[in-house]
């Protein structure tokens, strides 16, 4: 039998509060696929409530796939572990910095996505559409070691349309997350290569690469991206850049430095550019910049990707392109690795862009993001003597310095003391010392606060830190 706690006082209607607790059990496992629910005259009887509302409560379940009714054997648990992505409200960090646990009012993570805009009725109609097409039942056959061709054409047409770049499907290996294909991409570059990450960086990266024994040397940054005097002093012969969307200081880097870059990849055999271009999704002013690797006519460039930000963090599928002569250092060595994603999820992603609903999410999230982005610049416009912004262009965060002499850490932990979660720019360096004109700075990530959490969690901020 089932017992929710029913409110009769409360505004919300009692068959709304039967079908939310019933939705909850079923998401969290407490009620399992095929468990059968008890009859509505039964479960009426029970709450002592009228059947009607019993019935209301089904109904909702029924329209959104929780449950299935079977002709004179009653209502049961529908199978959602394809149809819902079980995604985390605070999704950990990219660089796995894992504080005590600590439940705050507000939450400016960078690294969490507006899940209350996300199409969950159109992702459910996809994959039940799949599941039930019987021309789909190869799916689970094992398949090909570098993705579905059709997920790689559909990425491939993407990504010339969206970031001009020019490859074709053979050179796209799909992975699970970017972690992996870190791992993946180590082992064809080889043992002895030698990288150089942005300094501040994408420290997951960087972690991945030190644990398997890689040498990866820091690289400060200028206004335009990694500085290339010092790349041209080092001993690397790789770079590991983010040049659409610096993370986490949101440096675009300009065509010139892009043209360095690839003029310094070209003078050596082994030399070669990693273009993570996470978060290239969501840019806010001028015009759309291309990839690094549609402007590579030297076959240097390794194209890095992933849908974390562009659909949901629980996805955990990301991408490569591979430039001609690794492709076939990966084919020689290592196809003989499965794939890492099911098939399933591959058929998924595939009918989700090539049926137009990913280029209308992102296009509907991009608005979301900016109307957010704006909030925040608005509600700091007072304070604008006090304090400098950075990297508000794109992304889904952007960087405050403080002026006034306080420290990094009195900043977030005066924050703390208010119940609010902001990052410090410190805890993304490779090196100890921030460069001064790095100092007092803090990240603010609005991707998952709604609308009623950012205008509350900005008062409250604006209190704590400016008042």
């Amino acid at each position: 039998m089932i017992t929710p706690i029913i409110d009769p006082a409360s505004k919300i209607p009692v068959y709304t509060q039967i079908y939310k607790y019933i939705r909850k059990e079923i998401e969290s496992g407490h009620l399992a696929c095929l468990d059968r629910l008890p009859s509505t005259r039964l479960l009426a009887s029970h709450l002592q409530v009228s059947r009607n509302t019993i019935d209301m409560a089904y109904g909702q379940l029924l329209d959104e796939g929780y449950i299935v009714s079977s002709p004179k054997r009653g209502f049961f648990v529908s199978d959602i572990s394809a149809n819902l992505m079980p995604i985390p409200l605070d999704p950990q960090p990219r660089t796995e910095n894992h504080e005590t646990e600590t439940a705050y009012d507000f939450d400016f993570s960078p690294y969490g996505v507006d899940l209350e805009n996300f199409p969950f009725g159109t992702w459910r109609k996809t994959m039940r559409d799949i599941l039930y097409d019987d021309r789909n039942t190869r799916l689970f056959e094992a398949g090909h070691c570098q993705g579905d061709e059709d997920l790689r054409q559909a990425i491939a047409s993407y990504l010339h349309q969206s970031r001009g770049a020019v490859c074709s499907p053979d050179q796209i290996i799909v992975g699970a997350g970017t972690d992996y294909l870190i791992l993946l991409l180590s082992q064809i570059l080889g043992p002895d290569t030698v990288f150089a990450m942005e300094n501040p960086s994408y420290m997951q990266s960087y972690r991945i690469l030190t644990h398997l024994n890689f040498n990866a040397v820091p690289i400060p940054l200028d206004r335009f991206g990694m500085d290339i005097q010092k790349l041209n002093a080092s001993p690397a012969n790789v770079a590991y850049v983010t040049p659409s969307h610096h993370f986490p200081m949101g440096i675009v880097m300009p065509i010139k430095r892009r043209q360095e870059l690839l003029t310094w990849a070209g003078r050596e055999e082994d030399r070669y550019i990693i273009e993570d271009d996470y978060d290239s999704e969501f840019r806010y002013k001028g015009k759309p910049i291309p990839s690094l690797q549609g402007i590579d006519s030297g076959q240097k460039v390794i194209y890095l990707s992933t849908f974390s930000k562009a659909i949901a963090p629980s996805i955990r599928m990301g991408y490569l392109v591979l430039p001609p002569k690794l492709l076939e250092i990966y084919r020689e060595n290592y196809s003989f690795y499965s794939n890492t994603v099911p098939r399933t999820e591959q058929k998924q992603i595939t009918e989700f862009m090539r049926r137009g609903y990913f280029e209308r999410h992102l296009n509907r999230m991009r608005m979301i993001y900016k109307g957010k982005r704006d909030y925040i610049l608005k509600a700091l416009e007072p304070y604008m003597n006090r304090i400098r912004i950075y990297g508000e262009n794109s992304g889904l965060h952007l960087l405050i310095r403080f002026l006034d002499g306080r420290s990094e850490a009195e900043l977030v932990q005066r924050a703390k003391a208010f119940n609010i979660h902001i990052f410090g720019l410190s805890q993304y360096t490779i090196t100890p010392d921030l460069p001064e004109n790095m100092t007092s700075t803090i990240i603010l990530g609005y991707g998952s606060l709604t609308q009623k959490a950012l205008k509350e969690g900005m008062d409250r901020l604006i209190q704590c830190l400016f008042e």
